[in-house]
């Protein structure tokens, strides 16, 4: 067994200055016309000619080519080989090759060996094409055997064995005397193997007389056997080769994912993956032609353009990437040669289609009809069950039996609601509640309102909604938010008040950040409005109003601090002959009164306490749940203990501190402490809580003008002080009778 040794061939790359280099529009060209002019081999793109014939093409590592005085040369490592053809869009080129191996006996040792010349293609473009060549063998005592490179695995091999070559047949490659195999895919290098059959098989044959064994690569379609064959000079025999090659080592769907910046297929081009070949390859579009790695080489091939390879039998018009058939007028089909062409359509044809068409057309149209009308159908169904379903009837009573309710009440359709909110668009949203959410909307006559949109989960959220329109129709008071009308057209019904802009009462005392701090005055006032609206709810409606949900981010404030008291959900109305009603009980955790939460009696002294804690909120300036120096406390009883310790001003809000007013705080102090009491009996009721406060401005407004009296001697005889209960601590504050006297003759309470 002899074995020859590979001589591998390391491949000298002529690497340009930069990888963005090799794909530059600007050093590119699509022809070598020094190559082309001689030898008609079209050199372009990847593919570029370098040395003293290059005009200035860069072509892609591994895809050089050298133009001499014999034809254009392809480089593979340190080798040349003359190049016959190149094709872009088959991926190949053919070259002429060596003989690769032979085997030739003589006198002495029965054979000679000759060393086989073949290109090591690793770290090139390039593999052996399986497809468009053979690996043959000739000889009449000839085992040859690819191996592998570097496993010694035997891959591809042929038997060649003859008694001379008189036995053989010319043109058949089965055996005798010549013998072929399939080259393995993707071959690269290889190992190749002869072994002597008559060895193996203990003929006595003289091996000296037999002709020379031959092993080669070779364009299959070229190569047709002949007796002379194995008689020739390997060193004077070439024959061409076929080498398959690829752009890179990686497939389409890696290139691609990856977004690599050398991507070589350029504008109307796709990738391919090349069967049995590492990397990829590209190729134009359907219907453009040209190079497909060339920037603008796939251009539009215009099928239209010869009248011979028109596909067209009618009228043909091109396009991009295509082209389209159309008829003349009175024939009709699909316009293609080799389709159904163009025919002519009788005039019964004619009459049909026609008929039919307008069939179709008055079908379409009356369905249309019919579409709309079946939709208009169901939207007042709809509109009429959702107007039952959240107590439409209920509010037309309401407005009969109340003319001015007509006034102030407006019925708003859906579409104008829509129309106001962007369709209720999420960047109108002003504010979430617990009964719904609040859209800032802007009416046709430029009113900017707000759009409560019910957050119905069941039958309870939707009374509790209803509750609060019913409510609010009833109430006309400065201090109440004002509700201009209501949609009941929708699945959850739409309440739509005035548009408060400034915040809430919480806003301004607990977020530093977005809100300035409120005066001692400021505070008294919004206290005294809150207080005028509570009173004006219990006593002075049509009928008694319990809100059952008094608290700071109930109250809004406009630009001016003007209170407007919100969110009527939960509240109660009461009928005249009673005081109390027994409810599920509902509030808010801090601001809810513990007598109700206990025994489930709701009472005017509920919205007292609460009204007491938003006092608290005022005088401290802190959040009435979050905020306690007493372990399991709250601010409430910070502030019993502070006020009955003498301590009042240690919780008190630094900004309303050491600025005047010491005995307006210490009154407002008092009245808290009487709005918290545990048994609602000893709370003041709102009316007296309001009148208080309204006392303690006429104080303010009444200093000068008393004074000027004092001088005329109006209040002589007049006694000078009484006492009035103070803290919970036993202690007393004395206020000026003569105030109270004048006071009453300035201006009457409400």
């Amino acid at each position: 067994m002899v074995v020859l040794p590979l001589f591998m061939l390391q491949v000298l790359w002529l690497a340009p200055p930069s990888s963005s280099n090799m794909l530059d529009p600007s050093v590119m060209q699509e022809d070598a016309p020094q190559c082309y002019d001689r030898t008609g081999i079209h050199i372009q793109y990847p593919f570029g000619v370098v040395g003293n014939d290059s005009v200035g093409l860069i072509p892609l590592p591994g895809f050089e080519i050298e133009c001499s005085g014999s034809g254009p040369k392809l480089k593979l490592g340190s080798d040349r080989y003359r190049l016959l053809n190149l094709s872009l869009d088959h991926g190949y080129v053919r070259i002429v090759g060596h003989v690769i191996a032979s085997r030739c006996p003589d006198n002495s040792s029965g054979h000679s060996l000759w060393p086989y010349h073949v290109p090591d293609l690793t770290d090139t473009p390039y593999t052996f094409s399986a497809t468009r060549n053979q690996f043959t063998a000739t000889g009449c005592d000839a085992m040859a055997l690819i191996h592998g490179s570097g496993n010694r695995r035997v891959i591809s091999g042929c038997v060649s064995f003859c008694a001379d070559l008189k036995t053989v047949t010319p043109g058949v490659c089965s055996g005798v005397g010549c013998c072929q195999a399939p080259v393995p895919p993707g071959l690269k290098s290889f190992q190749l193997e002869f072994r002597s059959v008559r060895n193996l098989s203990g003929s006595t044959y003289e091996s000296a007389k037999l002709p020379c064994s031959k092993a080669f690569i070779v364009d299959k379609a070229w190569y047709n056997f002949t007796r002379d064959d194995p008689r020739g000079n390997p060193d004077d025999e070439y024959r061409p080769v076929f080498l398959d090659w690829a752009i890179g080592n990686q497939k389409c769907q890696e290139v691609i994912r990856r977004n690599d910046t050398d991507y070589a297929c350029k504008g109307n081009s796709h990738c391919i993956d090349p069967p049995d070949v590492a990397g990829y390859r590209c190729s134009c579009d359907p219907g453009y032609e040209g190079n497909p790695y060339s920037p603008g080489g796939c251009e539009d091939i215009d099928e239209c353009a010869h009248p011979d390879t028109n596909p067209c039998v009618g009228k043909c018009t091109n396009t991009k990437g295509g082209y389209k058939c159309t008829c003349p007028r009175g024939t009709r089909g699909d316009g293609l040669k080799k389709g159904t062409g163009c025919k002519g359509i009788a005039p019964l044809d004619i009459a049909l289609a026609g008929g039919a068409g307008l069939g179709i057309l008055l079908l379409l149209g009356s369905s249309v009809l019919i579409w709309r009308k079946l939709k208009q159908r169901n939207v007042r169904k709809r509109k009429k069950k959702f107007f039952h379903q959240n107590r439409g009837l209920l509010l037309q009573q309401l407005v009969s039996s109340d003319e001015t309710l007509v006034e102030r009440m407006k019925i708003f359709t859906l579409e104008e609601l829509e129309q106001a909110t962007n369709k209720f668009d999420s960047a109108r949203v002003v504010g979430k509640g617990g009964h719904g959410t609040v859209y800032k909307g802007i009416l046709l006559d430029q009113r900017v309102v707000a759009i409560k949109k019910s957050k119905i989960a069941n039958q309870i959220e939707l009374d509790q909604f209803i509750n609060e329109m019913v409510i609010l129709s009833q109430i006309n008071h400065r201090n109440v938010v004002k509700l201009f009308g209501c949609c009941l057209e929708s699945e959850v019904p739409l309440l739509v008040y005035e548009f408060i802009s400034g915040g809430t009462l919480f806003n301004h005392l607990h977020d530093s950040q977005d809100f300035a701090p409120l005066s001692l005055q400021d505070r008294l006032r919004i206290a005294t409005e809150i207080a005028s609206a509570l009173s004006y709810l219990h006593s002075a409606a049509s009928i008694s109003i319990f809100h059952r949900d008094v608290k700071s981010s109930n109250i809004l404030l406009n630009e001016s601090y003007t209170v407007k008291v919100s969110d009527f959900g939960a509240s109660r109305s009461i009928p005249p002959d009673r005081t109390c009603v027994t409810t599920t009980v509902q509030g808010t955790y801090g601001y809810l009164d513990p007598e109700y939460h206990q025994t489930g009696q709701l009472t005017e002294k509920s919205d007292v306490y609460s009204f007491g804690v938003i006092l608290l909120e005022l005088l401290t300036g802190k959040h009435p749940i979050s905020y306690s120096r007493h372990k399991d406390g709250t601010l409430t009883l910070d502030f019993i203990c502070s006020l009955r310790e003498n301590h009042l001003y240690d919780i008190l809000d630094p900004h309303i501190v050491g600025v005047g007013g010491g005995e307006e705080i210490e009154t407002v102090a008092t009245l808290t402490e009487l709005c918290l009491r545990l048994k609602g009996e000893e709370r003041p009721t709102m009316r007296e809580v309001e009148q208080k406060f309204y006392t303690m401005r006429r104080f303010r407004r009444s200093d000068h003008d008393l004074d000027v009296l004092q001088n005329r001697g109006m209040t002589a005889g007049l006694p000078g002080k009484i006492p009035i209960k103070g803290n919970g601590s036993g202690s007393t504050r004395q206020y000026s009778l003569e105030k109270e006297f004048f006071l009453s003759l300035i201006e009457e309470p409400r």
